[in-house]
């Protein structure tokens, strides 16, 4: 209920601010990326004083890999116990289509998720890993479009479906 609703925005608050708030008091920091149009984490750097290595490495599980596997799981158990309750009531017609429904946009948020996210965590990884490679302006601007849009699809996958 109310309760859960709350320990919810209280969650996703501590997490954006694990996330966000560690450049700001000198854990790694934010540069521009891309076309120079948005900032970002400096994952090119690997300056002593920046401390760029254990940043990168903590946002990479902490706010990629570890929700990741967080979706997999959740929505992996709403399908398990929706597809039971169908298979329950096979007769239900109304069952069937909510079962379908509720399937496709877990698939749907989950395919959201990777083509929002995957290519910003892989390309920030790359770039972390290759260190004094050149890149070029493009090579982060399409990923950190596709990351920060996310913000923008979610509530529309909800809304439409």
């Amino acid at each position: 209920g109310e309760n859960h609703a709350i320990m919810g925005v209280v969650f996703t608050w501590i997490m954006a601010l694990s996330c966000a708030a560690p450049p700001l008091v000198g854990w790694s920091r934010y540069i521009p990326e891309g076309m120079q149009c948005s900032c970002g984490v400096d994952y090119y750097t690997r300056a002593p004083g920046v401390n760029n290595e254990s940043f990168v490495i903590y946002m990479f599980i902490v706010h990629f890999t570890i929700p990741l596997i967080v979706i997999f799981f959740c929505y992996g158990r709403l399908v398990c116990t929706v597809k039971e309750a169908a298979a329950q009531q096979q007769e239900s017609e109304t069952t069937q289509r909510a079962e379908r429904e509720v399937t496709r946009m877990v698939v749907i948020m989950v395919i959201g998720f990777l083509i929002c996210w995957l290519p910003y965590a892989g390309v920030a990884w790359y770039i972390f890993t290759h260190q004094g490679s050149e890149f070029g302006p493009v090579f982060m601007t399409l990923p950190a479009f596709f990351a920060k849009s996310a913000a923008v699809y979610n509530p529309c996958i909800y809304i439409c479906m």
